[in-house]
Formats: C-alpha cells, structure tokens, sequence
C-alpha cells in the first residue's frame, strides 16, 4: 500500500469520530445550579453553564425568577452569563442582595432576554435548555 492509499483510509477512519464529536456537542445549552452560599445579607449563586452548540454564544441574558419555599416570587432579575464558547464549561456567580439562600425554594428561568452569536441555530438559548442543580434548590425552565 502507498501513502496515500495509507492517507485516505486514515482519512475515511478520522471523519466518523469528527461527525459524531459535532452530533454530540450540538445539543444547546446546559445550565446547572452548582452552589447557593449566604454571604453577609445575600445570597450567591454559582452557575456552571455549557454551550453545546458549534458556534459560539456571545451573549446570553436570562430572565430569572427566584421563589421562597412557599411558593411567592422573591425577586424577579436578569443575569448574564456572557460570552460562551462552544464545548467547554464557564462558571457565572451572581449575588442577590437581601436575599438568603436559605429563603429560596426555586428558580425558574423564565426566559432569555439576549442571545447573540453569529450563525446560531434560530431560539439557541433556549431550544433544548438543559438544567440542573447540586442544590437543594429546585431549578426549573
């Protein structure tokens, strides 16, 4: 065999892993509640957030909502977890004054404010939104 028989059957063995690493990695954006801390008179919440999309995602603002154990609206804000490459994971905190991580009982992201990027699959912020928490609070979407 001469190289580049050799180069096109390592070619045709290559592409496969190629095609299927861009399926995987093409699912949207997970979002995972990862740490609630009570500091002074606020609470701070850690987000580790993933864009599982080829392009990148140079802004995403969602619309949060933060609920007491009861079930009653706390606070309604915004936040920016920026720019997100694609593939790899950014950890975004944010602290809500007045508020103690002990009075929350969930978090609903109501929606995406802002998402910017170019090229970026139409509602990429929000079409197949994964979300998580490693909390005891509830993370809905």
């Amino acid at each position: 065999m001469n190289c580049a028989s050799l180069a096109f059957v390592a070619t045709l063995l290559f592409v496969p892993c190629v095609q299927a690493q861009q399926t995987d990695i093409s699912k949207g954006l997970s979002l995972e509640l990862n740490t609630a801390e009570t500091v002074q008179n606020a609470c701070k919440l850690t987000f580790v957030i993933t864009n599982g999309h080829m392009q990148q995602v140079d802004q995403a603002i969602f619309e949060t909502v933060l609920f007491n154990p009861s079930g009653q609206v706390s606070v309604i804000t915004l936040f920016d977890m920026g720019a997100l490459p694609p593939g790899l994971p950014r950890v975004r905190q944010f602290v809500v004054p007045e508020v103690a991580c002990e009075d929350l009982g969930r978090v609903l992201i109501n929606g995406v404010s802002t998402c910017t990027g170019a090229q970026l699959p139409e509602a990429a912020c929000t079409k197949g939104l994964a979300i998580s928490t490693r909390t005891s609070i509830e993370v809905i979407g």
